[in-house]
């Protein structure tokens, strides 16, 4: 199953969980603070999005911001970048939303890639 992780203050997860109801799309939402993606369905999201660690990062974030991701993610292993996501659910783009067995890999939320995997099946 389509498991979605989303912050309920999120207006583009608040669209994204709207979009899959009103299309009828079975799903198990996460609330992505309390319970942030684990590193191996990071790892497997890497994979779909051909190892660019940033795509995984939410970069408009205070988390991200304070932090200075920015300038010390580039040189950041990639176990210690998703060690970050998995410790702190604020880091990651949201919606996240992962179904492996179906291969649906989905960070953000934009109508067309989601149209395209959930219901171009």
């Amino acid at each position: 199953m389509l498991k979605v992780y989303a912050y309920s203050g999120c207006s583009t997860c608040k669209n994204a969980i709207k979009w899959l109801k009103q299309r009828s799309i079975d799903f198990e939402e996460v609330a992505i603070r309390e319970t942030p993606p684990s590193v191996g369905e990071l790892k497997v999201m890497l994979g779909a999005y051909e190892g660019e660690l940033r795509r995984l990062f939410n970069v408009s974030g205070m988390d991200y911001r304070s932090l200075g991701l920015k300038d010390t993610l580039p040189g950041m292993s990639t176990e210690e970048a998703l060690g970050m996501l998995a410790g702190n659910g604020n880091l990651v783009k949201r919606p996240f939303a992962v179904d492996a067995g179906r291969q649906i890999f989905l960070v953000g939320f934009k109508e067309g890639e989601w149209e395209k995997a959930l219901v171009g099946e």
